[in-house]
């Protein structure tokens, strides 16, 4: 098995990770909580600071009346094989203090950064970590101490404010209370052992610590408090003898006062049978044993924890996306993969997979045929335009037989009509697909992590998309100049033949010729032409459509980015980096995912290699 100093080391160093990373709170427990600690809760002026100064074996904490501590100080010690002693703060981390004097001038001007001169009290906690041979792997929360009324330059609310504080603390089922309770005053109206109680009324959290037994009243002791007959706790109480104010101000070394308390109790006639369970060290001693057991007790729901949070990692990462390599080889690898996975979603809109592509047919089915159906036809074929556009086609010539150049203008004036809707077609199922790239952009999910290349590529796709639209204009516009270009000869002669089938050989050549200037004749050609004319509509109505989907959706579906393929192909590693680049809070937020994921998966592994030794 792990030795004791190496499973709460690794428990320290994990916890200072934790706290780099900031991964001490949030949703659900962090493993900063998963992982014990101990709070040293206590009233003003009860020796928390003695305590934590005897335990730690330097002098190094802010002194004062009223409240001294105004923000919590999570205090890591690491027991180190040898060398110097020195102290590092994580707002400072890059500053090593050897001097345990500047240590206590420290925390002094980061409590005043956060809090002011004044007495207000803050919940942002100060991290100090110490580095000594002369100390146990131990985690230790120092918290402003307990008050029942507020002083001058506090608010009314202090009191409530500092037990919120140090319930928020204590309240956590991992975390260890370490209740100072000073022995000169009765143990039942104990600050400490009152909330100790509400928190953790079992007791196996808690342990008791009385301080200042030197300062009792002659004729009195603490020997059933200490031996657990005034207030039983599962664990055993520990007493403490503080240095006097005399000894603080003389500066005298703690090593000095912790032989002063040995041979305190070792000489005490009330405390001389229980010498061998007080004092500092043997408290130090007491919470290390405690907390190995306690380590060892819950490694099995750490490691539960742990690897919970690194599948919720994981997940996370390949949701927002994993790092992208440096090299341009798979820069260019990237940016094509990204490039087809919204190709696959654009295809899925058109060919049904997703909403959209079905918009293209309402153009046809719907739009186009309302457009033929409005075209002014009856207007432009009217009685009176018929015989206008027929008598000018003659000049003064006017026709023998059949007005042959007035049918030609009257048809070619009327199919001209055919160029707006087919337009229209070729404009409305553009602006369909242009909204389907951005829909499809959107919806591609690996895109969304790179806002550069998502541009890129809409750039990219409609620039394709308005050639696509060109040549479908071309295209129909040629159909409908082709219908223009060549009449269907059929359709005239079978008209002419039907009244000579049904013309009266009686009938003189006069009568004939005075028809063919009458309205009825002219009423003939327009109807003749107007047929011939729905016969051209149906015919576009079908081949416009087919026109436009092989130039624009066919080509879409098959080219859309092959020019932007051709692009990047040849560009240079920096112009691909930044076509990947991303959005500075999503590469902020991955970089700290990626570190929580290390931490945790180091964690991990550190548990599994020094637990089971």
């Amino acid at each position: 098995m792990a030795t004791l100093e190496s499973l709460i080391g690794l428990v320290n160093r994990i916890q200072r990770a934790c706290t780099v990373l900031g991964d001490h709170g949030g949703e659900g427990m962090s493993l900063w909580e998963a992982l014990p600690s101990v709070a040293v809760v206590g009233g003003q002026s009860s020796g928390k600071s003695s305590v934590l100064e005897s335990v730690v074996g330097r002098d190094f904490l802010p002194r004062g009346s009223g409240i001294v501590t105004r923000r919590p100080l999570v205090l890591q010690l690491h027991k180190t094989e040898s060398g110097t002693e020195y102290a590092e703060f994580l707002h400072a981390p890059k500053k090593r203090f050897t001097d345990f004097a500047a240590v206590r001038k420290e925390i002094a001007d980061e409590t005043d950064r956060i809090t002011g001169k004044s007495k207000q009290i803050s919940n942002v906690p100060i991290h100090l970590s110490i580095y000594s041979p002369n100390v146990v792997n131990l985690t230790l929360i120092d918290l402003p101490g307990l008050t029942k009324v507020a002083v001058e330059g506090q608010p009314d609310s202090i009191v409530q404010d500092i037990e919120m504080m140090v319930r928020s603390y204590v309240e956590k089922p991992n975390c260890i209370i370490l209740a100072i309770s000073p022995a000169n005053q009765d143990i039942a109206t104990s600050d400490a052992i009152k909330l100790a109680r509400e928190v953790d009324p079992s007791g196996e959290r808690t342990f008791g610590v009385l301080t200042k037994l030197d300062l009792m009243d002659k004729g009195t002791n603490a020997v059933d408090v200490l031996e657990g007959r005034s207030y039983r706790l599962q664990h055993p109480w520990v007493g403490i003898v503080n240095r006097s104010q005399a000894d603080i101000n003389k500066n005298v070394d703690i090593n000095y006062a912790r032989r002063k308390e040995r041979e305190y109790f070792e000489s005490s006639h009330e405390y001389g049978h229980l010498a061998h369970k007080m004092g500092s060290e043997y408290l130090a001693k007491l919470l290390s044993e405690h907390l190995e057991r306690v380590i060892r007790q819950r490694i099995p729901s750490i490691l539960a924890l742990i690897n919970k949070t690194i599948d919720e990692l994981n997940a996370e990462l390949d949701r927002i996306g994993r790092p992208i390599a440096v090299d341009s080889g798979a820069q260019l690898y990237t940016i094509l993969e990204l490039c087809r996975a919204f190709d696959r979603v654009f295809k899925e809109h058109l060919d049904g997979g997703r909403p959209g592509g079905d918009r293209i047919y309402g153009v046809f089915d719907h739009q186009l045929p309302a457009a033929l159906k409005k075209l002014p036809f009856d207007r432009h074929l009217s009685l009176k335009n018929v015989q206008k556009v027929v008598s000018e086609a003659d000049g003064y010539q006017p026709h023998l037989i059949a007005p042959e150049q007035g049918y030609r203008r009257l048809i070619d004036s009327s199919i001209s009509y055919f160029r707006g809707p087919a337009e229209a077609s070729v404009d409305a199922v553009h602006f369909v697909l242009k909204e389907l790239v951005r829909k499809s952009i959107s919806e591609t999910e690996e895109l969304r992590r790179f806002p550069t290349l998502s541009a890129d590529i809409a750039a990219a796709s409609n620039d394709s998309l308005e050639r696509f639209r060109e040549e479908s204009r071309r295209t129909v516009l040629r159909l409908v100049e082709m219908e223009s270009s060549y009449l269907t000869v059929e359709f005239f002669r079978k008209l002419h033949l039907e009244p000579e089938k049904n013309q009266n050989s009686n009938n003189n050549n006069s009568n004939a010729n005075i028809d063919r200037y009458s309205d009825n004749h002219f009423r003939r050609i327009g109807s003749n032409v107007s047929a011939y004319i729905g016969m051209v509509c149906d015919t576009l109505r079908n081949s416009i459509p087919k026109a436009v989907v092989y130039c624009q959706v066919r080509e879409a579906k098959r080219a859309l980015l092959n020019t932007f393929y051709t692009q990047v192909g040849r560009r240079e590693k920096e112009q691909l980096g930044k076509m990947l680049d991303e959005d500075p809070a999503l590469m902020e937020k991955r970089s700290a995912i990626a570190k929580r994921l290390e931490l945790y998966k180091s964690a991990r592994d550190e548990i599994d290699a020094v637990a089971w030794k």
